[in-house]
Parts: structure tokens; C-alpha cells; sequence
């Protein structure tokens, strides 16, 4: 039996790779066979990271990237296909966590979120899509949130501007779906509740910090842990979502059913 979720001999480009969940997909996309390009704005841990990756039997290489720069996506999508020949799978992941109630968010705040979590999602997808439409073939997974659906109580904590940004992830991956649906692209997307990152150790790592919101709004009463994204992630680089296009899969403990 073929095994779909095979990603032996495909391309894979991970933003926001140096850290967080952008290693767990790397490991993870690296383990199904795919050779991994790994980029963000820190080159040493990058380069770590790549070690980790490689030591799987994959090659990896790493590019440093602004993802608030367009040049520096420009180039560093040119340089990834220069140096494998094509993008096959692109795991739209960069992302900052900065928050404050809105009566209080600095003008800077907002544009940083939005423009990390919302603008650089679409102008990775724009660019690495160009490339594989010469291809015909493509698989790109973009990285929303629990927070693409709901937003938190006043008394939790503010998440207005990334709520607001990772809601137009939603809608940005039907949009992309739709338009590239019949030039052999699929757009979807995976949204995290709280799983532990650099992003999220402020709230996860601090006593009593999330323990209220777990039994609030998670049935699970837990964050999620180190591998619980693999799946979603596996199935949407692979061929075994061929069918599968413009969903958000929200892994989040059962946190939206409640």
C-alpha cells in the first residue's frame, strides 16, 4: 500500500525556523524524508537547528530572513530555489505573540502583529506560490490559532490585534485556496491553542498563569504538548489531503468546542 504520507524527495521551506513550533515542523516534515530550508532572523540558531535537522538523514540549509522585509522573502524564496531546484511545501510559521489591552496598544504593536502574523504570511504565500505555479504542485500550510476562532475573556488576557491577525490568517488560506485550487496548489491551515514556545513561555512557564484559562476554556485542562501538531501538519504536506483545501484544522485540546 502507498504510504501517503511519504514526503521522500519533496522541498519543504519552514519560516520562522529557529525556535518553537518552527523546529517541531522541521523535525517533522524532516522524519516523513523531506529535505528541510529553514530561515528566520536569527542565523546562530538557525545553524543549530539545521545540525538537528540534517542528524535526521535529510539536508537542511538555512537562510536569515526579516519576515517584515519583502526583499528579504524575495530572496531568500530565490536563494531556497536555487539551491533545491523547487519549493514543494511551504510551512508559513513566523509569527510574534506581543499583546496589551486596546485602549493601550502602541500604533508599533499593532503594525508588528499584523504585519508578522497577516502581511508576511501572504507575501511568503505570494512568493514561494509563484514558484510552485511553474511547478504545477504545492502544498502550503499556513500557521493560524485557537485565536483565528475566538478571542479570550476581559478577565484572561488582551488579544485583540492577534486575534485580529490570525482570523485574517483564516481567511487569507480560503482565499489562497480558491484561487489556486485548480493549478495544483492546496492552502490550509493549523491553529494552535498553547503549546510551549518562546512565544507562549511568558504565560505557560508562569505559576498559575494558565491554570485558570486551562480549566476555563480547555476540556483537556492542558496545554498541548511537543509532537501533538505533527499530524495535522504531516497531513496537510502530503499527498494524503490531495482533496483537502482552504481549512482551518484547529488542534486546541477541544478549547472550541465549549
Amino acid at each position: 500500500m502507498t504510504n501517503l504520507f511519504d514526503l521522500t524527495g519533496k522541498i519543504a521551506l519552514v519560516t520562522g525556523g529557529s525556535s518553537g513550533l518552527g523546529v517541531q515542523f522541521a523535525k517533522a516534515l524532516a522524519r516523513q524524508g523531506a529535505d528541510v530550508a529553514i530561515c528566520a532572523r536569527r542565523l546562530d540558531r538557525l545553524e543549530a537547528v539545521k545540525k538537528d535537522v540534517e542528524a535526521l538523514g535529510v539536508r537542511c540549509e538555512a537562510y536569515k530572513c526579516d519576515v517584515l522585509n519583502i526583499e528579504d522573502i524575495k530572496a531568500v524564496v530565490a536563494a531556497v530555489e536555487a539551491d533545491f531546484g523547487r519549493i514543494d511545501i511551504l510551512v508559513n510559521n513566523a509569527g510574534v505573540g506581543d499583546t496589551a489591552p486596546a485602549e493601550e496598544m502602541t500604533d508599533d504593536i499593532w503594525n508588528r502583529v499584523i504585519g508578522t502574523n497577516l502581511s508576511a504570511v501572504y507575501f511568503c504565500a505570494r512568493e514561494v506560490g509563484k514558484v510552485m505555479l511553474k511547478n504545477g504542485y504545492g502544498k502550503i500550510i499556513n500557521i493560524g490559532s485557537v485565536h483565528s476562532e475566538v478571542v479570550m475573556s476581559p478577565n484572561t488576557w488582551p488579544v485583540t490585534a492577534y486575534a485580529s491577525a490570525k482570523g485574517g490568517v483564516k481567511m487569507l488560506t480560503k482565499g489562497l485556496a480558491a484561487e489556486w485550487a485548480g493549478r495544483g496548489i492546496t492552502v490550509n491551515a493549523i491553529g494552535p491553542a498553547y503549546f510551549n514556545s518562546e512565544m507562549t513561555a511568558s504565560i505557560l512557564e508562569t505559576e498559575g498563569a494558565f491554570d485558570g484559562v486551562a480549566a476555563a476554556y480547555c476540556p483537556m485542562k492542558r496545554p498541548g504538548l511537543e509532537g501533538e501538531l505533527d499530524g495535522a501538519l504531516i497531513y496537510f504536506a502530503s499527498d494524503a489531503s490531495s482533496y483537502t483545501t482552504g481549512q482551518l484544522l484547529v488542534v486546541d485540546g477541544g478549547w472550541t468546542t465549549i
